[in-house]
C-alpha cells in the first residue's frame, strides 16, 4: 500500500479561554492519500478549520504529529514551514481575503512574489491562471467590481498560480449563492481530477457527498466517522 501523502497521529490543538481549556482538535488520527478529494464536515466549532490550518502549516499542534510525505511538520523550522506553505500548499478562504486596492491580476501575481519569481513570469502565470478560470476579461477589475463568485475564482487562481501539490479550502462556498457554490465545487473537482490533492472544509454535507471522494465528520474536535462515496 502506498504511504499516505498526509498522516496525523493523536493530533491535538488546545486553547485556553479564561479558566477553561478548549479542545478544538482532540487526538485526531487521519490519513489522506495523494490525489484524494477529502471533505471535512461538521457544525460550527467542531474543529474543522483548526485542523485544516494545522495541515496547511498555518497553526502549530499542542501535541501529536503531522507527517506530509516523509517529513514531520512539527520538526520544521519557521523558514522551512514558510517554504512548505509557499511551494506545496494553496489556500482558499471563505472570505476571499483579496486586497481591495489591487486588481485581480495583481492579487494573483502577489502569490508568486515571495517565491522570488521574476515579475514578467509572475504576470504571465497569473494571467494564464485567471484565463483558465474564465476571468480573462476581469484582469484589471478590483474586488469591489467583481461578483462573489468571481472573487472566489480570483482567490482560487491565487492559490493555483503557485502550482501547489495540495489545495486546502476553508468553507470556499460559505459566502456564495447556490449557483456560484455549485460552480466553485465543480472547479475544485476538476482540479482534483488533474492530480491536486484537495481538502475542503464545509458545513454542507450535501456539497461534500456530491463532490468529495470521502467525507470525514468532526464532532467536538474528534473524528466521528468517515465514508467513501
Amino acid at each position: 500500500m502506498d504511504k499516505p501523502l498526509i498522516e496525523t497521529t493523536d493530533l491535538c490543538r488546545y486553547f485556553r479561554r479564561g479558566p477553561h481549556e478548549v479542545r478544538a482538535v482532540d487526538r485526531v488520527n487521519l490519513s489522506i492519500a495523494k490525489g484524494e478529494f477529502l471533505a471535512l464536515v461538521g457544525s460550527s466549532g467542531s474543529g474543522k478549520s483548526t485542523l485544516l490550518a494545522m495541515l496547511a502549516g498555518l497553526d502549530t499542534p499542542t501535541s501529536g504529529r503531522i507527517e506530509v510525505g516523509s517529513r514531520n511538520l512539527n520538526d520544521l523550522s519557521r523558514r522551512e514551514l514558510a517554504s512548505y506553505r509557499a511551494h506545496r500548499v494553496g489556500m482558499i478562504f471563505q472570505s476571499f481575503n483579496l486586497i481591495s486596492h489591487r486588481t485581480a491580476l495583481q492579487n494573483v501575481e502577489l502569490a508568486l512574489y515571495f517565491n522570488q519569481t521574476p515579475r514578467t513570469e509572475r504576470v504571465r502565470r497569473a494571467t494564464e491562471t485567471l484565463e483558465q478560470l474564465g476571468l480573462g476579461d476581469r484582469l484589471d477589475h478590483r474586488p469591489a467590481d467583481l461578483s462573489g463568485g468571481e472573487q472566489q475564482r480570483v482567490a482560487i487562481a491565487r492559490a493555483l498560480v503557485k502550482k501547489p501539490e495540495m489545495l486546502f479550502a476553508d468553507e470556499p462556498t460559505g459566502n456564495l449563492d447556490r449557483e456560484n457554490c455549485t460552480q466553485i465545487a465543480a472547479i475544485l473537482t476538476d482540479l482534483n481530477r488533474q492530480g491536486i490533492t484537495v481538502i475542503m472544509v464545509t458545513h454542507d454535507p450535501d456539497l461534500a457527498s456530491s463532490h468529495a471522494q470521502r467525507t470525514v465528520r468532526l464532532v467536538y474536535g474528534q473524528v466521528a466517522g468517515g465514508a467513501t462515496r
